[in-house]
């Protein structure tokens, strides 16, 4: 018997050992399984990591594309009267009017360059061309969306602002051209034509004569009269080159009508910028350019029965060389004025001496009358009085018009 139990202790022993093998071998291969299961949620977590990463660069990269695609590719014209729209409002057109030699013109989003001027013509005559940006109508060719042709007395002010790049080895002008006419007309030439010379290089002056100097937009300018056969030209032209400037067209266009060359019940009609070359100008260019009209200003005061917004009445005292203005501005309106400034032009020869009750300045040409503090509002009805002594060579004469903030005012 005992080997019996020996022998059956050793069975015993043997199952418990593999037992435990067995269990062992379980838990390894739940071990191993366990260890598969975390590789691949691993790996999984991996991917999607990866993935997330891929989208994000992929979405930073097309955003970026995006945001460099030009709005508008670039485009050359040399045809002699060529033109394309830029930022869906402008045009810009070649223009070479003036010559037979080739010229081309690059449109960009903002402006453009010129970008081949062959030829020259003579400094005494007419230049080459008017490679230009415009807002308006030029020829029946419109601006779209533009606003004009836009009667002056209707309009409230015309924001523009340019910034131009120069060249040395070329003769020309900076210029915009400004065009009126006493109707809407979107063809050819207009009555009047206002150029602002921006810069000019070489042996060139604009049409006609110089007439004096004036004060406009803040800027002193020499004045230049004439007439081209067709229409009048009035240049105000800078003494130095302006590179960039942002004003109101509209300070000219009322400069303009105070001089008799254009009425509150004309048109204005185009709004340009661009260059005159005499000789070469490759390498100029308009590198930005806008242009709005806003509308919404008086009727024309001097029309029977036409309601004004303002009156002026303007009472001088005279004698040999000498004067006094006492001025009253009434507000017609149904709101109140505040800060207030009246703009008129002197006759030539005069010069304001001393004000009271106001700032007027500069002291001939072009003025305006600042409210003195405490009298910056006119109310509705109501009115506000100044005056100034001022000098005068050759007949007296008084101002011909009266612009309170922009709006033309009725004479009394």
């Amino acid at each position: 018997m005992p080997r019996l139990r020996h022998h059956s202790r050793t069975l015993r022993a043997v199952s418990a050992a593999r037992t435990r093998r067995a269990v062992s071998a379980t838990r390894t291969l739940r071990a191993v399984s366990a260890a598969r299961t975390r590789r691949v949620v691993s790996a999984t977590r991996t991917l999607r990591a990866v993935s997330a990463a891929l989208l994000t660069a992929l979405a930073a990269l097309a955003a970026l594309l995006t945001a460099t695609v030009p709005a508008q590719a670039d485009t050359t014209i040399c045809e002699e009267f060529g033109s394309t729209v830029i930022q869906g409002r402008y045009v810009v057109q070649n223009n070479r009017w003036g010559t037979s030699a080739t010229q081309c013109v690059t449109a960009t989003n903002s402006g453009f360059r010129v970008s081949q001027a062959d030829g020259s013509v003579p400094t005494n005559g007419a230049p080459k061309s008017y490679p230009s940006v415009f807002n308006g109508c030029h020829y029946t060719n419109c601006s779209p969306g533009t606003a004009l042709p836009a009667r002056i007395g209707g309009i409230s002010s015309a924001p523009s602002s340019i910034s131009y790049s120069y060249v040395d080895n070329a003769v020309y002008n900076a210029s915009y051209d400004i065009w009126l006419d006493p109707t809407p007309r979107t063809d050819g030439v207009n009555r009047t034509e206002i150029m602002i010379w921006f810069n000019r290089v070489g042996p060139i002056q604009p049409i006609g004569s110089q007439v004096g100097t004036a004060n406009v937009a803040g800027r002193t300018w020499e004045v230049w009269s004439g007439g081209n056969g067709t229409n009048d030209v009035l240049s105000f032209v800078a003494p130095s080159a302006i590179s960039s400037w942002s004003f109101d067209v509209m300070d000219f266009v009322r400069e303009t009508v105070a001089r008799g060359k254009a009425g509150n019940d004309w048109y204005l009609t185009s709004i340009q910028a661009g260059f005159e070359p005499w000789q070469n100008g490759a390498g100029l260019a308009v590198n930005s350019f806008s242009s709005t009209v806003n509308t919404g200003g008086t009727q024309n005061p001097d029309e029977p029965g036409t309601p004004s917004a303002c009156t002026v009445a303007y009472a001088t005292n005279v004698w040999p060389g000498g004067f006094t203005a006492n001025v009253t501005v009434t507000n017609n309106g149904s709101a109140p004025v505040d800060g207030w400034r009246l703009a008129f032009t002197l006759p030539s020869g005069q010069n304001v001496v001393q004000a009271w009750n106001a700032t007027v300045s500069p002291s001939s040409g072009a003025v305006t009358a600042t409210a003195a503090a405490g009298s910056a509002r006119i109310a509705a009805g109501g009115s506000q009085s100044f005056g100034f002594q001022g000098t005068y060579s050759g007949s007296f004469a008084q101002p011909g018009g009266f612009q309170l903030n922009g709006t033309a005012c009725r004479t009394a």
